[in-house]
């Protein structure tokens, strides 16, 4: 037997071990446990061959550096808190236009962390000083010649996605700190966000209703005069989506540029997420009982989780990134961090709300403003065609498909993310200096 194929035994050999881990974890479950071990039986291949190509070593220690002082996720502001209309707190954080950039988020504990290895030190510094700090100067620059003294500066809302956080947009909050005014916000019972009281005591389904409204109460707290661009990734564009749906007035008064990304209007039903054409009604069909029953049990299921790690982490890669082979360990392992942040059952309270999520005629209340419509060419969520029917629905829209990214395109391709922003950004204040100028 080759070395190589040695390699690949004994990573499908401990890939199947954590398979059965999996299995003993949630052998309590009843058919959700049955079901965890199917699902990480079809991730032990991917498994295999990560552990093929990334030497455990270097694994371990770019989980250590991140784990420990990582600077991803490490940005912070002014918080603040809404309250939504069941009273749910809903944390924010503001940025203001002025304050010191800092350096992206990298502190002398951070490299001090990174010395747990070369590899995981060479690869954050890479990511960071290539998408973080080198970059966040150059739109600095761009957004400074661009705007002037005089212009109307935006203030710029960031909304998150599914299992995700305000940390999410950590690339595009560093390339846009101290230069434009930007609010990042934790989405309900995501982040630092409280849990849904209506979803807690059951009296108040999640919907991306709910979510849009929300969104309104955010910028009733954080932003309540000025002209706003709004940002939305996946579940947040949706969000976006809904504000428009519920208060067309609002939007037509005070926002002047839009980005939706990676996200999708509806038919959220009939995606493949890459799966054979013949287990896709299945996985439509049996996914909501399943994440009931998971959520139902979810001690279990986290300790489940906790247990085969390795397996979570296969599968956060091939679902997030294009690319994953060629992303940088560091940002992989932020993905993950932020994914495994959200409860099982938070997960099964949202997902039934994407299944029913048709926001297409509400495409209207953006339709004569700047718009930013992104997507990753290989995201398997929101695939690149729902950002196309979007744009068509904006006419005012520049669509960008990114060949080779995939759903979590902020991360995996953060410097064509930022300088697209950037743009929009430039077109919503010449909107907002335009709109001023009609009114005096």
């Amino acid at each position: 037997m080759s070395d190589s194929q040695d390699v690949a035994a004994k990573a499908l050999e401990t890939a199947a071990d954590s398979v059965n881990n999996w299995a003993r974890a949630g052998r309590h479950a009843g058919i959700a446990g049955a079901a965890i071990g199917v699902i990480a039986a079809g991730a032990a291949a991917g498994v295999a061959i990560e552990r093929m190509t990334v030497g455990r070593g270097m694994r371990r220690r770019a989980r250590l550096a991140l784990d420990a002082e990582g600077p991803y996720g490490t940005l912070r502001g002014t918080s603040g808190s809404a309250v939504a209309e069941d009273g749910t707190e809903l944390y924010y954080e503001v940025d203001e236009p002025g304050e010191a950039p800092g350096n992206g988020g990298k502190t002398a504990r951070t490299a001090k962390a990174a010395k747990n290895g070369k590899g995981a030190k060479d690869g954050a510094r890479a990511a960071l000083d290539g998408q973080g700090v080198q970059g966040a100067q150059g739109v600095r620059k761009r957004l400074l010649a661009a705007l002037g003294r005089r212009s109307v500066a935006p203030t710029v809302v960031f909304s998150h996605g599914y299992c995700l956080s305000q940390d999410s947009w950590h690339f595009q909050r560093a390339a846009l700190r101290g230069i434009v005014r930007t609010v990042h916000w934790d989405q309900r019972s995501h982040g630092r966000s409280a849990r849904g009281h209506g979803q807690i005591d059951g009296t108040d389904p999640v919907t991306i209703d709910l979510l849009g409204r929300d969104l309104k109460a955010v910028l009733d707290a954080a932003v309540p005069e000025g002209p706003i661009v709004l940002v939305g990734h996946s579940m947040g564009g949706m969000t976006v989506m809904a504000l428009a749906d519920q208060f067309p007035e609002y939007v037509a008064e005070r926002v002047v540029g839009v980005a939706l990304i990676g996200t999708s209007a509806g038919r959220l039903s009939e995606v493949a997420f890459g799966l054979p054409s013949m287990g896709v009604k299945a996985f439509h069909a049996l996914a909501p009982g399943l994440l009931r029953a998971l959520g139902s049990q979810s001690e279990i299921v986290e300790r489940g989780r906790r247990a085969t790690a390795d397996l979570f982490a296969g599968l956060i890669k091939r679902y997030s990134f294009g690319t994953p082979e060629n992303v940088d360990p560091g940002i992989a392992r932020f993905a993950e961090r932020l994914i495994e942040a959200t409860p099982i059952d938070v997960v099964a309270e949202f997902y039934p709300a994407f299944a029913v999520h048709d926001k297409t005629e509400a495409l209207v209340a953006y339709d004569a403003k700047p718009a930013l419509v992104l997507a990753g060419e290989k995201d398997l969520i929101t695939p690149a065609d729902h950002s196309r029917t979007i744009a068509e629905r904006l006419p005012h829209a520049d669509l960008l498909c990114i060949p080779g990214a995939g759903h979590l395109v902020m991360l995996e391709r953060p410097e064509l993310v930022n300088d697209q922003l950037v743009s929009l950004v430039e077109r919503a204040s010449a909107t907002a200096r335009s709109s001023r100028s009609a009114r005096a």
